[in-house]
């Protein structure tokens, strides 16, 4: 395809119109001459309606077929439609959501995931899916933490590398899909946690901590970039020409498809950013955002601002191009139906093998925080289990969850009646799991039930629905009557294990002391009921860590483990007088990023660094022997962090630096099996940045831990410094 001389060839309604994107809904209305459709809402004419560029929200590859049949023969340049979707955790075959990923650490299932996610979306008529969210977040508040992978940028930097080349791997044949990373820039630090809020942060916290993983999913090879809806430094980000074409086009190079959030071009007159409708087209098309998502502010006002020279036509031309070239790497102009088949859908949709890789994502994933030893439970031995709670009979798959169905998935209740077919296996719900239901009357009932098993399962948290885009909570308790259900279960059953839902770290303070054991779920998608018994009954070792802070009280936030160092900072003693800390509760919160207890024991020695000087451009890599020193088979999550003790910037007071290189030994050293987040450790030496001009460490803390209770020195490192 020449594209150069396709783009000689448009009009410029047809050029503005490859850079509208609309809901498929206006599109078929339009297919449909419904009257009441896209021209009443969108002021648009039937001639702008045939040449759009692109839609998003449909179902289906029959659905997608017949909308991209319908346009082509509408479309006097016969372009293709791009066909895009929110495939956020999965297709039809729901894996956990992205946060509940970032806690397995391991980027190999994060990659094997998008990687079936393609796959089934491809086979549904996607084209592009609008993932990976990579927004660093340290407020839980915020509702959109599911969407993210935590707090820590270089975890979000690796999941998001791996999350693009699993979307991406098998674009050559058709089965892959382009990948759009948001929400670009800093979303994830939301004022207040309130969704859509203001951003605002030093030019040293933006590129230290929030742009890494942007950048990363760039350099992966990303096909699009999605601005986000908030303002970063009082421009907001569809217009933000120094965030878009200075820092992404500029700097990063990325000359790929850059694309507004739903409405958000229009949304700067709400910020007063712009006054009328053409200054949000001006500014947005100025900054290099080339697609429009929602309503049609390119296709109204543009004509215009290049008549009055607002605008140059090379502008358009090359937003243009980067759409149509998307296109023609997509294979679409050859076969504009690319790998739409209904046939495939049938054979993809919630396969064994992806029910698989599903599983074993939320096996991984989920996270041990408390066991006084009931963990796990005796198969053998117990044969009545009383599985209680709002969320004991829901396949929890999480918001977001494309064309995901609860009916498909498997619950907790479901799935120890898979595993343990022999054993009686009775369900009540106890009490509503809605924030703001507190209707206590089956905790009575549940109680009793408790009381008549050998063990209980409690299925406690927060709904699907009240984590997500505009779901921010300004408190994250359980509510009132999920705490008397946890008060009076327990008390009838000390042989309880808690299972917490959600899609955010939650305040538990007021509950933890009254549960045994405590495991957090996350939501785990369509086999999480399946993951989750062979988690509680050992049959497969708990190995996630989180990826977000758990406060003990909402006043804390935002909270997360790689803060500056203070000149005032709390010594070990609480009341310690003029120092950096609360009156009434401590600064740490109640469990930390990276925390997560197992069921085996590891054994880390021979601790070592391969020098002691680390020059400009240079690395170190650190190596430890690790042994499994249990009976059982297992999985361990190494960290690795480091500490600048003086430099010409305030650091952090630990940072963690790892690669995810596979296994370590190619046998295990004993009984049971080993497996490492890290081969080999490279800490890179630190590189300038713009407009900051500060020297390498002038001192290096290593640290190498399997929890946040277990340091080891390493060495230190002296640098030669900066000029």
């Amino acid at each position: 395809m020449n594209i150069r001389k396709l783009i000689k060839q448009m009009t410029t309604q047809q050029k503005l119109a490859q850079l509208t994107q609309l809901n498929a809904v206006y599109i078929q209305a339009g297919i449909n001459d419904t009257v009441t459709g896209p021209k009443g809402t969108l002021s648009l004419t039937d001639e702008q309606l045939a040449c759009i560029g692109s839609v998003l929200n449909f179902e289906g590859a029959e659905n997608a077929k017949a909308i991209q049949k319908a346009h082509l023969e509408r479309d006097p340049l016969r372009i293709p439609l791009l066909l895009m979707q929110d495939v956020i955790h999965g297709c039809r075959t729901i894996y956990p959501v992205p946060l509940a990923l970032g806690a397995s650490f391991d980027t190999e299932i994060a990659e094997e995931c998008s990687r079936m996610a393609a796959r089934e979306a491809a086979a549904a008529g996607i084209h592009v899916v609008f993932a990976p969210m990579v927004d660093l977040a340290r407020d839980p508040r915020w509702g959109r933490c599911m969407e993210t992978t935590g707090e820590d940028p270089y975890l979000n930097y690796q999941m998001a590398c791996a999350m693009v080349r699993g979307f991406q791997k098998d674009l050559p044949d058709g089965r892959g899909v382009a990948a759009c990373v948001k929400h670009f820039a800093a979303y994830g630090q939301a004022e207040a946690g309130r969704d859509y809020n203001t951003t605002d942060m030093s030019e040293q916290t933006l590129r230290d901590y929030y742009l890494p993983a942007y950048r990363a999913a760039v350099e992966e090879g990303a096909k699009m970039v999605m601005t986000s809806f908030n303002a970063l430094n009082g421009i907001p980000s569809a217009g933000n020409k120094r965030l878009v074409k200075g820092i992404l086009r500029e700097e990063w190079g990325f000359d790929g498809v850059v694309i507004s959030d739903y409405d958000a071009v229009l949304e700067m007159r709400a910020h007063g950013y712009c006054e009328t409708e053409r200054d949000c087209a001006e500014k947005a098309m100025n900054a290099t955002t080339d697609i429009e998502m929602m309503p049609a502010s390119y296709l109204h006002c543009i004509p215009d601002l290049l008549k009055e020279g607002r605008l140059p036509m090379c502008r358009v031309d090359d937003a243009v191009r980067r759409v149509l070239q998307l296109k023609e790497n997509l294979g679409l102009f050859d076969d504009p139906y690319r790998a739409a088949s209904a046939a495939e859908e049938e054979r993809l949709f919630l396969c064994a093998e992806h029910r698989e890789i599903a599983r074993r994502a939320a096996e991984a994933s989920a996270v041990l925080l408390k066991n006084e030893g009931v963990l796990p439970f005796d198969k053998v031995r117990t044969k009545s289990i009383a599985v209680i709670g709002p969320f004991a009979d829901r396949a929890m798959l999480g918001n977001w969850a494309c064309y995901g169905r609860e009916e498909e998935g498997i619950s907790v209740f479901q799935g120890v009646r898979n595993l343990l077919p022999e054993a009686e296996v009775f369900y009540a719900e106890g009490c509503p799991g809605d924030i703001a239901e507190n209707d206590c009357t089956g905790i009575r009932e549940a109680a009793a039930l408790a009381k008549s098993c050998d063990a209980v399962i409690l299925c406690v948290g927060e709904a699907s629905g009240m984590s997500g885009e505009a779901a921010s909570r300004a408190e994250l308790r359980l509510s009132a009557s999920q705490k008397n259900l946890i008060r009076e279960v327990v008390k009838n059953n000390g042989n309880t294990a808690a299972v917490l839902f959600c899609g955010r770290p939650l305040v538990l303070t007021d509950v933890i002391d009254d549960i045994p054991a405590l495991a957090v779920a996350w939501q785990p998608g369509t086999e999480g009921g399946n993951a989750l018994a062979s988690l509680l009954f050992g049959e497969v070792n708990f190995s996630g860590k989180l990826p977000m802070t758990f406060p003990r009280s909402e006043g804390q936030i935002p909270i997360y483990y790689n803060c500056l160092r203070t000149g005032r900072p709390k010594p070990e003693e609480f009341f310690a007088g003029y120092c950096s800390w609360y009156l009434d509760m401590p600064n740490a919160p109640l469990f930390p990023f990276g925390y997560g207890l197992s069921y085996i024991e590891f054994a880390l020695s021979s601790v070592r660094a391969d020098k002691t000087e680390m020059k400009r451009g240079e690395s170190i890599t650190v190596s430890v022997v690790v042994e499994n020193t249990g009976k059982r088979m297992g999985d361990i999550v190494i960290q690795l962090y480091i500490c600048d003790e003086f430099a010409s910037l305030v650091r952090p007071a630990k940072e963690l630096k790892y690669r995810n290189e596979g296994e370590l030994f190619a046998e295990p050293i004993s009984t049971g099996n080993v497996k490492l987040m890290g081969e080999m450790i490279a800490l890179q030496a630190l590189r300038t940045v713009k407009k900051y001009d500060f020297r390498i460490a002038d001192k290096l803390y290593i640290g190498l831990i399997k929890d946040l209770h277990h340091m080891n020195e390493v060495g230190y490192i002296v640098s030669d410094g900066y000029d």
